[in-house]
């Protein structure tokens, strides 16, 4: 009987060593952390496509939701994120002979605050920038939606990365 229980306890503390060892083995640092705000972030850019602050706040909400054991709160989290859009051009690339085109480049910039409540000497407030290109011969209309959602992605993987994981 005495071993049987010294196996289910065993069973018990490696268990939940689980969530920490995936953690550190991806390596995502949280410290003690257990909760993460992030504020909707504006957009001051020069030209604002609507849709672009709530692809942003959705996609940094499930990053962090899906990719870590935090729970998320409205405010005062134990990291928080806030920031705004600031940049949104859109600039001809691959000039070719008469001066045309081949591309257009789409870039987004977001400026973003992180404070690590846990670990102040982690907190940072800078920029992050992708862009993505797309045919001279296709609106960007019709291609806008694709782009953003391919933009922000890179953007968020850098402001996670940035953040809480440790390479």
């Amino acid at each position: 009987m005495k071993n049987i229980s010294l196996f289910f306890l065993a069973i018990l503390l490696f268990s939940g060593c689980g969530i920490k060892y995936s953690l550190s083995f991806s390596g995502i640092d949280l410290g003690k952390a257990e909760t993460v705000s992030i504020k909707y972030f504006d957009n001051i850019a020069p030209i604002v496509n609507p849709d672009l602050s709530q692809v942003i706040y959705d996609g940094m909400v499930q990053r962090f939701v899906s990719q870590t054991p935090l729970d998320l709160v409205q405010r005062d989290g134990d990291l928080h994120f806030e920031g705004q859009i600031t940049g949104y051009d859109v600039k001809p690339i691959d000039i070719q002979a008469g001066e045309t085109a081949a591309s257009n480049r789409l870039t987004v910039t977001v400026k973003v605050k992180f404070v690590n409540f846990t670990k102040p000497e982690n907190n940072f407030e800078k920029s992050f920038s992708w862009y993505a290109d797309y045919s001279n011969s296709q609106n960007l209309s019709d291609v806008e939606s694709e782009l953003i959602e391919e933009i922000s992605e890179k953007i968020i993987d850098d402001i996670f990365n940035s953040s809480v994981v440790n390479w």
